[in-house]
């Protein structure tokens, strides 16, 4: 008997399927972000939600705003947690130049689509994308019907 090896646990946090639904992304850029001690807590804790989540930049920097970490009952009792603060998104200056540059034409704006671990650094997923109309959202759930009816088929023909 072959012995099972344990699954690794997922390392994302937390992820932004509202984005995918709203925007084509096009480039994807991975991105550090500069938390408070409680904040660390809480993502190991997978207290995050980035719904609502963009990228702004400004002076030459970039900020997250609008994603939420909640706080733990026992790991900030000594400071005053600020849940959906703004925090600063460490990226390249030229990566920075290339969003900057993208989120000028229009159209194009900057989300955040992902929170993950990467050693023991929490990592932010952000991507450049265009707003869809109500007819492209209706298009991109037709074809993803179509992906999973056809999978569906495919499964069912194998079987038999």
């Amino acid at each position: 008997m072959s012995k099972k090896k344990p699954k690794k646990p997922s390392s994302t946090i937390a992820r932004n399927k509202r984005a995918t639904f709203d925007f084509t992304l096009t480039d994807r850029f991975e991105a550090g972000l500069v938390l408070d001690g409680w904040e660390v807590k809480s993502l190991r804790a997978g207290k995050a939600e980035l719904v609502d989540s963009y990228v702004l930049l400004k002076n030459g920097e970039a900020f997250l705003l609008g994603a939420h970490i909640n706080p733990l009952l026992s790991a900030s009792t000594h400071v005053i947690a600020d849940p959906s603060r703004t925090r600063k998104l460490l990226l390249h200056r030229q990566e920075i130049a290339r969003i900057f540059r993208a989120t000028q034409q229009k159209g194009f704006t900057c989300v955040a689509t992902a929170l993950y671990w990467k050693g023991h650094r929490v990592k932010c997923e952000i991507a450049l994308g265009k707003g869809k109309q109500a007819h492209d959202k209706r298009a991109s759930e037709k074809d993803k019907d179509w992906q999973r009816e056809k999978a569906r088929t495919l499964r069912h023909s194998a079987d038999g």
